[in-house]
């Protein structure tokens, strides 16, 4: 995707330091990281040309789907032509001089601190909410002192010169974050290797049963539907938008004859790519 050094940058949404960041770095080591103030921000980097590929969380094992790139993945302009699962791991953070006894508050964003809460009710400290886990290391640094800590990654720590006072206090084991790997060209064939995904967005055709029988190619076909999220479309209850991902390519000929039928029954059918599957996903389907 990226041809020589210039073309070596990611952008993504936070401060640096925020686990989109720290996702960036391991999935593209040696790429810069360009933090930006939104998604939409980091989409647009991509657009113009700042960027070369945008790395944007779509959902999260605890705390479910990001809602905001559900509803600007389809008129982005962009393509998906990746994936990435990066375990969370948060860490307990404070300035230099604080001692797990001289803390009394925890900042962070509110779903972070929602994800520690027996490290809270052990330490008895105050959560306090701020608008994402790099930026609450980053307000600790300046404040200083040693009643402040921050729930945040440790990559934070050190960017922002924190002390790593605990490691991994997350309440659960298994969060972990997915990211889709978005770029100004879709990848195209001819595809390589056996283990693809492809994601796509529909609307149904307003007529009794429209879902059962857009769907119903995919069950025929053998296609594995692995997600599949409905959200409404500019406030309507009536106009409902379907975001999902299957198994395969779209040149595979299960997958085009399922996604054949989908568009009969469907007002609206847009690829939005097709990628590797990310290792990750393959090892959590040979565990089940």
């Amino acid at each position: 995707m990226a041809t020589n050094d210039t073309d070596r940058i990611i952008a993504f949404q936070g401060l640096p330091g925020a686990y989109s960041d720290l996702s960036c770095r391991k999935a593209y080591p040696g790429w810069s990281t360009l933090p930006c103030p939104s998604f939409e921000a980091a989409m647009e980097a991509v657009r113009s040309g700042e960027a070369t590929l945008a790395m944007l969380p779509c959902e999260n094992s605890l705390a479910g789907r990001v809602p905001d790139i559900h509803r600007l993945l389809p008129d982005s302009g962009l393509h998906v032509v990746g994936e990435h699962f990066e375990r969370v791991e948060h860490c307990l953070l404070a300035p230099k001089g604080a001692t797990i006894a001289s803390l009394r508050r925890a900042h962070s964003h509110p779903v972070a601190l929602g994800q520690v809460l027996k490290l809270l009710k052990e330490l008895s400290l105050q959560p306090v909410i701020e608008a994402d886990t790099a930026g609450a290391a980053h307000l600790i640094a300046e404040r200083g002192g040693v009643e402040d800590a921050a729930i945040a990654s440790e990559l934070a720590a050190e960017i922002y010169g924190l002390e790593i006072l605990r490691r991994n206090v997350e309440d659960a084991a298994h969060n972990t974050t997915r990211f889709y790997v978005m770029s100004r060209r879709p990848l195209s064939p001819p595809y390589e290797g056996d283990h693809w995904v492809t994601t796509f967005v529909f609307r149904v055709r307003n007529i009794p049963a429209a879902l059962y029988k857009a769907l119903g190619g995919f069950a025929t076909n053998g296609v594995n539907m692995t997600k599949l999220e409905s959200y409404m479309v500019e406030g309507q209850f009536t106009a409902t938008q379907f975001l999902a991902d299957v198994d395969g390519r779209p040149d595979d000929p299960a997958l085009a004859r399922a996604l054949e039928e989908l568009h009969f029954f469907s007002t609206e059918l847009k690829i939005l790519g097709a990628y590797r599957a990310h290792p990750y996903r393959l090892a959590q389907r040979e565990g089940n």
